[in-house]
Parts: C-alpha cells; structure tokens; sequence
C-alpha cells in the first residue's frame, strides 16, 4: 500500500496528519504489516504530554510488543478508545480507523521535520 501523500512520517513507522493544531498520529500500513495481527495497544492518557521521538505507548502483536513514539511533541486530546475492544482495526485500518490519539500541539512546524509519502516509500524500501 502507497502512504497516504496527505500526512507525514517518523522512521519508527508512525504518520502524522495535521487539522488546524491538532495531529491525528498513526501507525503506518508497512508497520502493522510487519507486526502481525495487534492483540492490545496502550496509549497515553487524554491530558498525558507527549514529546517528539520519545516513546507514549506499546503495541502488542502475536509476533512481539513494540514501541510507539510520538512524531511530535503536544498534549493528548483523544485517543481512540475503538481500540480497546477492536486493536485489529490497527491492521485493518492502519491509515483511517485505526488511528492512535490526537495530539493539541504548540509548534506545529515540528511536521516539517518527517518524512514525506515519498520519503518513506523509499526509507521502507530498504527496510522490508
């Protein structure tokens, strides 16, 4: 699956779609494909601070239990609490309804720093 051209990407393997000042923020479709079917997920809080690049949860597959970190640095407004009954929608919808949190962000321009659809295409390419 092509990355979506509309948000921007980390090279631990999560997106970013901006709205105004808040982010959407995501696992990418390459990510959940290499993790497996997701068994359990665990986000932070809504009001929890998260910080660009470092870790604000755990994804738990079959196969392993990942990190997730955080593309940008903010507070957490929502998360999507769909995936504490359905985290298989991580796998079945990695780019709409299985979205992770939402993020109320100061600096938006930190966006600029990920990696473009394309850039990650080509950053995945040499990584399958």
């Amino acid at each position: 699956m092509t990355p979506p051209s509309d948000r921007k990407y980390t090279k631990e393997h999560e997106w970013a779609v901006v709205d105004g000042n808040v982010v959407t923020v995501g696992i990418t479709d390459f990510a959940q494909d290499q993790l497996g079917d997701v068994v359990f997920v665990e986000l932070p809080s809504v009001g929890d601070l998260v910080v660009q690049f470092e870790k604000m949860g755990e994804i738990e597959s079959v196969k392993a239990v990942s990190d997730l970190y955080s593309p940008i640095d903010g507070c957490v407004v929502e998360i999507n609490d769909e995936l504490a009954e359905k985290p298989e929608s991580v796998n079945t919808g990695p780019f709409d309804a299985g979205w992770l949190i939402r993020v109320e962000v100061q600096d938006v321009s930190q966006i600029d720093g990920l990696l473009s659809a394309d850039a990650y295409e080509v950053f995945t390419s040499g990584s399958a």
